[in-house]
């Protein structure tokens, strides 16, 4: 009996451990894409498209070595090619690329705490869908996201706006498009496998924004600084974020690792502020705790629905 209790204990600090780990690399991933936009002069249209490539190339060579065959029997059912475009182009290209947008016009910190707004979002929408009133932890969750938008937005003046138009607009778009990309994908991935189904939607989704913005496209200060930078965001902000975010599901509830990945917009503000000196005040970080808050809620609720997915 005890060394269940042990193992089982073991297994939980496993995977607080890997859940943490993702969501930090996501949030630091975050800034040092702010730091090739705003300092060396790239696009996110260039980070977008080559990240999505190289990415979704390694995930397919993963799922080809442990699967083989069954990488590319999804392409035999035509609905489930239908959803995994659907998934590629809307979900994962469109989440990739607004993320990118909105830090940008703004930065790494504002652009992933709006798009951590995506889980009030899916509340709302299961709400709607399912024609019940929300219930009252699900009120108090959308009340705090706005609150916290709207201090975040306006540092806590209602006449002006704190940060662009354009910023604000890249990151309400960002958490519409990530609660598109948790939700519609959730067939595909019971049926196929997260790998599978995520690597082929980076792929696709690279390939199609390449006739676009093609790789070549190339504009920006090229150094050793910048390509450590890029390589950090493919490998440890994208692989292996997503393999410990989902890795961490092995050990831990959906609800919990939802509520420990919060960690990313604060892990994403600290090093803003901290490397990149943005200005983060009272009113900044009160918008972010507010919108953070509304994940702790949902979580303690037991909303399953609101599951955040890898970027």
């Amino acid at each position: 009996m005890g060394s269940n209790n042990s193992f089982e204990s073991q297994s939980r600090v496993k995977g607080i451990i890997l859940v943490l780990t993702g969501a930090a690399l996501w949030g630091i991933a975050g800034t040092v894409a702010q730091y090739l936009f705003q300092r060396l002069g790239y696009s996110p249209e260039w980070l977008v498209v080559v990240r999505l490539l190289l990415a979704g190339t390694i995930l397919l060579g993963f799922a080809f070595v442990k699967e083989r065959r069954r990488t590319w029997q999804i392409w035999r059912d035509k609905r489930d090619v239908a959803s995994l475009l659907l998934f590629s182009i809307l979900g994962m290209l469109a989440v990739q690329y607004t993320y990118f947008a909105a830090i940008q016009h703004s930065n790494a910190a504002t652009a992933t705490v709006l798009q951590y707004l995506a889980p009030v979002m899916i509340c709302c929408y299961f709400a709607i869908r399912n024609r019940r009133i929300p219930t009252p932890r699900e009120i108090i969750a959308v009340v705090l996201s706005f609150a916290g938008t709207i201090l975040l937005v306006t540092h806590g003046s209602l006449q002006h706006l704190s940060i662009s138009g354009a910023a604000l607009f890249w990151g309400i778009s960002s958490a519409v498009t990530l609660a598109f990309y948790t939700l519609q994908p959730l067939k595909l991935l019971a049926k196929w496998g997260s790998t599978i189904i995520v690597g082929w939607g980076m792929l696709i989704g690279g390939v199609s924004f390449s006739f676009v913005h093609p790789p070549w496209h190339f504009a920006g200060q090229w150094s050793l600084n910048a390509l450590l930078a890029i390589m950090f965001i493919v490998v440890f902000g994208t692989l292996i974020a997503f393999y410990t975010y989902l890795e961490s599901l092995k050990h831990i509830s959906a609800s919990e690792t939802s509520l420990l990945a919060s960690i990313e917009p604060l892990t994403a503000a600290f090093i803003s502020v901290l490397w990149l000196h943005v200005t983060f005040g009272l009113e900044e970080w009160l918008g972010t705790l507010c919108i953070v808050s509304t994940i702790v809620i949902l979580s303690f609720a037991g909303n399953k629905d609101t599951v955040r997915g890898s970027e």
